[in-house]
């Protein structure tokens, strides 16, 4: 028998996947706002750049909060709230003429951007636990691969019209399209049966209420592993284009897979592809082999493929490749994290509890207006790469050396018997 449309999960999913992509823009367009904002304003590459802090930190701050109206009142009014925020945000970005209003713009798409994005994903959560590590990597997928279809359409709009008259009518379409959406989206009751068996999943985690789960070391150690990784993600989100202008390789045309796209259109068209599919890839793998195993691999490849960019990426058809390897080793963090969350603290909180976890970004994002200081004061990019690069190589061995026997224990003590993969765990 056929559930009805608002308790199929799988339908749940879907609404889940379009709304994260009609925020993606706001994360990922931005970079080809910079250089004609800067252009027509004269405002300093770090003061505009000032802005995208704003607007991560609002994103990821204030989704405990929203996360806890979800979990207390369910998803459909936050999504639609949060349509309604990220419209007016960039509605506000289209007639900013003083950089305190661009700033006021990016606050407010931030908190749309941060309700959506947090509902969807605890939303997956809690229909799926028995493949979190997909589900909520589908989920992300549509925040990581979402832009990829209008970078092309994106930049043409704002060659032709001017980057005011981007925002708006972006802005105002994409904020539409959430809106509409939300009205689907409802919270399981209960825990979900796997569909195909009939059966909830076993050994699921005793659910740790957000107060309680904030006294305990394995949560900030968490947290210190999110920061380390989004920190270069986030930079090389909000710098591509600026690197690869500083590189000299942004126009010249590059032919891969019988395609030929100017460097920077075809590495941010590319990015946001691999950035996208690693999340359900990268998800997959970790509800098969552990979560902190999967970290290893993906955190130290994300660290290798920055150093290589430091390296190489002057080569327009490297910069190209690479800059699809940082993002494809990357964009995982945004799947791994959350279901790592409700793994170790259970489904009841899953919402404001990976909210938690989700300010972690925001703390890294502070980092970012730093990384152009640190250009201007060196003369390249090259101290930024290995910084991030460092960083990552270090959360990699954390996620193998101590957050995996951490939580082993934790769990142990919690009453779970640990099977293989660790998250996989069974009632003692």
């Amino acid at each position: 028998m056929t559930s009805p449309p608002t308790t199929n999960r799988w339908l749940q999913l879907l609404c889940g996947i379009v709304c994260m992509c009609m925020i993606a823009n706001l994360q990922y367009g931005w970079t080809f706002f910079v250089k004609p904002m800067q252009a027509q304003t004269g405002w300093s590459l770090s003061a505009i750049q000032v802005a995208f802090t704003v607007f991560i930190v609002t994103e990821t701050w204030l989704v405990p909060i929203e996360g806890w109206f979800v979990d207390k009142y369910g998803p459909r009014v936050v999504v639609l709230l949060g349509g309604v925020f990220c419209a007016a945000g960039w509605v506000l970005n289209s007639f900013a003429d003083t950089l305190p209003l661009l700033y006021l713009g990016a606050a407010v798409s931030g908190a749309g951007a941060g309700a959506v994005y947090g509902t969807c994903v605890g939303n997956a959560l809690k229909w799926f636990p028995d493949r979190r590590g997909l589900a909520a990597g589908l989920t992300a997928m549509g925040f990581g691969a979402g832009s990829a279809l209008t970078v092309v359409p994106i930049q043409n709009f704002i060659a032709n019209h001017g980057y005011q008259s981007a925002f708006l009518w972006f802005g105002l379409g994409q904020g539409a399209v959430v809106m509409l959406l939300s009205l689907l989206l409802s919270a399981p009751k209960g825990i979900p049966t796997d569909i195909e068996s009939g059966r909830a999943p076993s050994g699921l985690a005793p659910d740790v209420p957000p107060r309680e789960m904030l006294g305990k070391p394995i949560f900030w150690l968490m947290y210190a592993m999110f920061v380390m990784m989004a920190a270069g993600g986030l930079m090389a989100t909000a710098q591509l284009a600026p690197i690869a202008n500083d590189f000299k390789i942004a126009g010249v045309p590059v032919s891969l897979l019988g395609i030929t796209l100017p460097a920077l259109t075809f590495a941010a068209t590319m990015d946001r592809v691999l950035n996208g599919l690693t999340r359900p890839f990268f998800g997959w793998i970790s509800d098969r082999i552990g979560r902190e195993n999967t970290m290893f691999v993906a955190f130290g490849l994300e660290g290798c493929g920055i150093y290589a960019l430091s390296v190489l990426g002057s080569d327009p058809v490297l910069f190209v490749l690479l800059t699809g390897l940082v993002f494809f080793a990357w964009g995982e963090i945004y799947s791994l994290f959350p279901s790592l969350s409700a793994d170790t603290f259970g489904s009841r909180y899953a919402a404001t509890n990976a909210g938690l976890l989700y300010t972690a970004k925001g703390t890294a994002a502070l980092l970012v207006p730093y990384t152009s200081y640190l250009t201007q004061v060196t003369g390249s990019w090259h101290a930024v790469f290995l910084s991030a690069a460092a960083l990552n190589i270090v959360a990699a061995l954390l996620a193998l050396f101590v957050l995996k026997p951490m939580r082993t224990n934790a769990l142990l003590r919690a009453g779970i018997v640990i099977r293989r993969p660790i998250h996989q765990a069974g009632p003692a």
